[in-house]
Order: structure tokens, then sequence, then C-alpha cells
């Protein structure tokens, strides 16, 4: 029986901040609750972060004029604080980011397992989209 692999998508902006505030950014749900939103049309009311080996992971996301919302979770497998951050998707599919420190910047880059339901350039572009909304958060606040 032949198994498929996933293809593997890559996302990445390089954020002029230093790492410590890109990882505090990125992880901490007061912040992600910010710039968790691949369009104006959209945003995340609820964030929870359990940021450890295991630790758990929620964003809700919601359509501005409630006509949909989904919740976005996963289990994290990898967290090395201000280096990298890998988890698994509720639907089995992988992510991992790498944060490299860069001095008085730091570049993120997001790599994950596409989903077979929508083309795979309309997944990265609205990853890429949530990335460059962080990326505007972070550098602005």
């Amino acid at each position: 029986m032949e198994t498929s692999q996933p293809t593997k998508v890559t996302v990445q902006a390089v954020i002029q901040a230093p790492v410590e505030k890109v990882w505090s950014y990125w992880t901490e749900p007061d912040h992600i609750t910010k710039w968790n939103q691949a369009s104006k049309d959209w945003y995340a009311p609820r964030a929870e972060n359990d940021l450890r080996v295991g630790g758990k992971f929620l964003t809700r996301m919601e359509a501005k004029d409630g006509s949909m919302g989904f919740d976005f979770g996963g289990v994290y497998d990898v967290v090395n604080q201000h280096e990298a951050i890998g988890y698994t998707m509720e639907d089995g599919r992988r992510v991992d980011i790498a944060f490299v420190d860069q001095g008085n910047e730091t570049k993120v880059i997001e790599t994950f397992d596409a989903e077979s339901s929508h083309p795979v350039e309309f997944q990265q572009a609205g990853w890429q989209a949530i990335m460059d909304n962080f990326k505007d958060y972070t550098e602005q606040n």
C-alpha cells in the first residue's frame, strides 16, 4: 500500500525586532488575538496557549460578520525557547516554526503540511497573510 507524504509549504518573514520580543508576541494569547487572522474580515476573539511539549493551544477564528468560525488547535511536540516550535494539528498535520536570531531582527520560518481540500497556493497565501499580520503587529507595538 502506497502512502503519500503531505506537501510541505513554507512561509516566512524578517521581523524588525529581537528574538525575545518576537517569541513573546508569537506565543502569548493577548498578542495572538491581535494578529492571528488572514484578512480584515476575520478576527481571533480568544486564544489559549500551554507552551510546553505535550501542551495544547487553541485559537478561535471568526468572521467579523458572524457568518462562520472555527477553532484552530494542536499539541506541541517541540518547544525550544527563542529557537523552535513544532506542533501537530488536530487533523494530524505537522507545523514547524524556526526563530532565527539575527540581532535586532528575527527571521521566522514556518513550514506546514498542506491539507487536500484547498489548492496549495491558496493555503500558502493565507498562512503568509497571517505571517505578514504578525510582522506588522510586532513591529508596530
